[in-house]
């Protein structure tokens, strides 16, 4: 275990990626498929989870147990990968004047299903240094939530986004 005194063994292990030092930011593809810049930031995101199925084979062996006379085999049960299945993402932010995300969750509840995006999230350090970035591909918005909106109340109101995506990966940043 490195001690804290900053010897070489410590320089060399990776920073421990802690949650109150980072924001994210999305930035989406447009439709021609061409890059864009930064769309939003957002201060958390929820539910990135990629999981695969089990599938669980069941076949009998031709391996005679028992005594000799034995007519039955040995069943063996094997798992092997299955479905790739990806969760919706929830990100959260205080509300802007940027009507980005707010329009595209729109064109798509206005019928254009052309609107499914490729694009990354990318998270960054309070130096503004990258950090990490997801990829993701075919993502569209299925629901834009606001927070109830209190006059008397002195808290920022949060808009909150969840997109369906169809594949995500981590990316190299370089």
């Amino acid at each position: 275990m490195p001690t804290s005194t900053g010897s070489p063994e410590q320089s060399q292990l990776p920073e421990i990626l802690t949650s109150c030092r980072f924001y994210l930011e999305l930035s989406l593809d447009q439709p021609d498929g061409s890059p864009a810049g930064a769309d939003a930031y957002f201060m958390e995101c929820k539910g990135f989870k990629r999981t695969q199925e089990v599938v669980e084979a069941c076949e009998v062996t031709p391996q005679k147990w028992g005594s000799a006379d034995a007519k039955s085999g040995l069943i063996v049960r094997t798992k092997i990968p299955g479905n790739v299945k990806m969760s919706n993402v929830t990100l959260r932010r205080g509300m802007t004047n940027s009507r980005t995300v707010w329009n595209w969750f729109d064109a798509i509840q206005s019928g254009k299903r052309d609107q499914r995006r490729d694009g990354s999230l990318t998270i960054y350090d309070q130096a503004g240094q990258a950090q990490a970035r997801f990829s993701f591909q075919r993502a569209w918005p299925t629901s834009y939530v606001l927070t109830d909106v209190n006059s008397s109340s002195n808290e920022v109101e949060i808009e909150e986004i969840e997109l369906a995506v169809e594949e995500f990966k981590r990316e190299e940043i370089s």
